[in-house]
């Protein structure tokens, strides 16, 4: 036999009742063909692949059909409790998925529907009983509920568990979106505020064929770099990317922003900042040399320090010059960045702290290590 020959398990699923099912119901008494049909339905209605917004017609479907041959049903008693098991697994698994899938608006009606067609599936025999075993339909209502509970508390636990899933996702999907949107103010805006700068300040000086070149390749060099960092964002949202920046690539940070910038290292101390603190620390940089391009006009006086202080712990800072302007002016951070890197900073578990020195602005931030 080919691999493609062998019979499919849905195919197998759903012939299976029909085959066990029906054939007694030809050798039995009159009306067994349809207790063991509707049985057979029902089974079949509870093994099926529904889409999630049809389990709920279905089930409705079904289990209005076992409430009608309650009533109408005329045969022998021993033929309605013959297939009175398998009818009612079928319409507990129903009833199970319903509460499961169903939208809550309809979820209620369809599950009371299912409900009912459950209780009442004992009285298609006890009833029929000459004379009726009232007895007998007490025991049946009374044994029902149970499965029922059973039933339905399943559902209940799994419709909780897909609800979870759908939160967990979409929380995910938020995360990831503030991860590119941090990841894009972190690096994209930084060097684009270069570029800004770079033009504005050629708006404002005499032409220089050589410095216009000079300023042209640094603007060539900016948007390189911030193409860069847009395929790297992009490339994070994929489960292999690139490494993340981190206290290693500080100094080449620095040596990218001036000439005139400096970076202080004492022994090797960034190589302490592990992990997300690391990785906050180069938001921190980069948020900081970001905001002195945009408020400081010129060539700023920059100087980005990584100190081992008491803790123990390691103060990443960035101090500038300042504008000329008088000691303590104030100076807008940014927008939301800033804001974003002391949450980063946070939850690495570090302080971040900002303020005016002098004429300019310092920003520093502490990590625990050790």
């Amino acid at each position: 036999m080919r691999a493609d020959s062998k019979p499919r398990p849905g195919l197998l699923r759903q012939v299976l009742p029909v085959l066990v099912l029906l054939p007694p119901a030809f050798v039995g008494q009159p009306g067994a063909l349809v207790v063991a049909l509707c049985a057979t339905a029902t089974v079949l209605a509870a093994t099926w692949r529904w889409a999630a917004h049809r389990i709920g017609l279905g089930t409705a479907a079904v289990s209005a059909v076992s409430l009608a041959l309650d009533v109408g049903y005329s045969g022998a008693p021993a033929m309605a409790l013959l297939w009175t098991p398998c009818e009612l697994a079928g319409l507990l698994v129903l009833l199970g998925r319903a509460v499961r899938s169903v939208p809550a608006p309809r979820v209620v009606p369809v599950t009371a529907l299912a409900c009912a067609a459950a209780m009442a599936l004992p009285l298609r025999f006890s009833l029929h009983l000459s004379p009726p075993r009232w007895d007998t339909a007490a025991f049946g209502l009374l044994a029902v509920p149970f499965p029922l509970a059973v039933a339905v508390g399943i559902g209940v636990y799994l419709r909780g568990l897909d609800s979870a899933g759908v939160r967990a996702v979409a929380e995910a999907r938020v995360r990831q979106r503030l991860e590119l949107a941090g990841l894009l103010h972190d690096s994209v805006a930084h060097e684009v505020t270069g570029i800004v700068v770079e033009v504005q300040a050629a708006r404002f000086v005499p032409y220089d064929e050589a410095e216009a070149r000079e300023a042209f390749a640094r603007v060539e060099e900016a948007g390189l770099r911030a193409l860069d960092s847009m395929d790297h964002a992009v490339a994070t949202l994929r489960d292999s990317g690139p490494t993340v920046p981190g206290p290693k690539d500080l100094r080449a940070l620095v040596e990218r922003f001036s000439p005139a910038a400096r970076f202080d290292e004492v022994g090797g101390t960034a190589g302490e900042l592990r992990g997300a603190r690391g990785e906050a620390a180069y938001a921190v940089v980069l948020e900081a040399l970001t905001n002195v391009r945009r408020h400081v006009p010129g060539v700023p006086d920059v100087v980005v320090a990584v100190t081992p202080v008491d803790g123990p712990a390691v103060e990443v800072s960035v101090t500038d010059g300042g504008s000329g302007a008088a000691p303590g002016a104030t100076r807008a951070t940014g927008g939301s960045g800033l804001a974003a890197v002391r949450e980063r900073v946070e939850a690495a578990g570090g302080v971040l702290e900002a303020g005016p020195r002098g004429a300019g602005w310092r920003v520093a931030a502490v990590f625990p290590v050790g």
